[in-house]
């Protein structure tokens, strides 16, 4: 019906290729346009302003010997202006802008380790897009955007790129948990050696408040009791705590035998061997002393 009426519509963002006898006329916008077919007019194409994506995948090699997939997404469009440009110097817009990615890619990635192209995405992406925006402009196309989206390494590099971060990560833990336990060993040293030091204080305390008694004891007695020596006083406390001894070792369901004198002469000769012990260890700490 169109063709019949001599009219042609052209769609929202998309333009319309006017030719006469063939030969390019003009660049239709959007809306209905008169065109005499009887005067040679026609539409010889369309054209959509719209943006497009292309996603290139291109394989290469990094410097360090490894091949990996580089996968580019290209954002692009027709200009308005330079429609005509877009529509008759391109036959496949989409091969072209490919071989440019293509070519980039393999002319940038060669120079970098593998680290290095994962670390320099955006430098890649950004080198495709300066060569696409220059060669791709001279043909009616503006590049939007251009994105680095993957690189994909070889699956036995991933394998041993993986093994070598988890090598890394439980070496990092060995240490850590080798540290701790240093830690926990230090610190259950200190804390033993504190309990014994307090031990130790106790004991010392203990042994002076029995020497201080003693002391209390031999005085106290001496003087409500005349004609008593200390002598007869320090028997007296010996044979005291001597039998409190033997009444413990009784009362204790698990005590071995012990075999000892259980006389009163043993008693006496009990007292004179502690203190015998008990004047030789003075007499050897005096030279000590001097």
């Amino acid at each position: 019906m169109g063709n019949l009426l001599c009219c042609a519509q052209v769609d929202q963002s998309t333009v319309a290729i006017k030719e006469t006898f063939g030969k390019f006329d003009d660049v239709l916008e959007p809306g209905c346009h008169f065109l005499p077919w009887c005067l040679g007019s026609q539409i010889a194409g369309y054209l959509s302003l719209r943006l497009q994506q292309l996603d290139v995948r291109c394989e290469t090699k990094t410097k360090d010997n490894v091949f990996v997939n580089v996968v580019a997404s290209i954002q692009y469009r027709a200009l308005a202006d330079k429609a005509s440009d877009a529509f008759y110097r391109l036959s496949n817009t989409r091969t072209q802008i490919q071989a440019y990615v293509f070519d980039v890619i393999r002319a940038t990635v060669p120079k970098l380790n593998l680290d290095d192209a994962f670390e320099q995405k955006n430098e890649i992406a950004k080198a495709v897009e300066d060569e696409l925006e220059k060669a791709m402009s001279a043909y009616g196309y503006e590049i939007v955007q251009t994105l680095i989206v993957d690189i994909e390494p070889d699956e036995h590099v991933k394998r041993a790129m993986n093994e070598i971060n988890a090598a890394a990560r439980l070496r990092v833990a060995a240490n850590e948990k080798a540290e701790a336990e240093k830690i926990i060993q230090i610190k259950r040293a200190e804390g033993d050696a504190e309990s014994k030091y307090l031990a130790g204080l106790g004991i010392a305390r203990q042994r002076q408040a029995i020497v201080d008694g003693l002391r209390d004891s031999v005085l106290g007695f001496s003087v409500n009791v005349p004609g008593t020596s200390a002598k007869d006083v320090l028997d007296m406390v010996l044979i005291t705590q001597y039998f409190d001894t033997m009444k413990e070792i009784g009362a204790t369901s698990k005590s071995s035998a012990v075999f000892i004198p259980h006389g009163p002469g043993a008693v006496r000769d009990v007292a004179e061997q502690i203190r015998d012990g008990l004047l030789q260890a003075s007499a050897h700490q005096q030279p000590n002393l001097l």
